[in-house]
């Protein structure tokens, strides 16, 4: 299980030190994401350090559960009223449709917004300071942290643990 840790630099060469350091540390490459204010963003900061998520995953998945329950609940009553006629083949139809609903809608509202990480700390990177955020187990965070902290990086109140991960 990864976790996720966010620290706050103010130049892009602290970022630079930083992702040096957690390189160092033993954080894979695809570990460490830079997020900052879209005009920096395009100017310095590497494609393959860019942290561009939305939500659009765990919004899909959020829809999919949610929405394959309801329709389950809505066909299991359509089968428990006799004038209605519905079978259990039909309560499981309705529920897969109500999945793909769902799935559908939460994954287009999650595709509009941005990672939690941004959202959380949007004015700090509107400010102009440099996120960087690194994800992996506590042994290579702990001494990915020490690193940063050196080169001018402060922890965030952040904290994401991931089961897929």
């Amino acid at each position: 299980m990864n976790t996720k840790h966010v620290y706050l630099v103010d130049t892009l060469d602290e970022a630079a030190q930083a992702v040096g350091a957690a390189r160092r540390a033993g954080i894979a490459e695809d570990g460490i994401a830079l997020i900052a204010r879209h005009d920096i963003e395009l100017d310095a900061i590497p494609e393959g350090m860019l942290d561009s998520r939305t939500d659009f995953a765990p919004a899909a998945l959020q829809g999919a559960a949610v929405g394959g329950a309801t329709g389950l609940v809505a066909g299991l009553i359509a089968v428990a009223i006799p004038p209605i006629g519905m079978t259990l083949v039909g309560a499981a139809a309705v529920a897969a449709v109500g999945a793909l609903a769902g799935t559908w809608s939460s994954a287009m509202m999650g595709s509009a917004l941005p990672d939690p990480v941004r959202r959380k700390f949007e004015a700090e990177v509107e400010s102009g300071r440099i996120l960087v955020v690194i994800d992996g187990d506590e042994e290579h965070l702990n001494a990915a942290g020490a690193g940063i902290v050196a080169v001018g990086g402060t922890r965030m109140p952040f904290e994401e643990t991931s089961a897929l991960s």
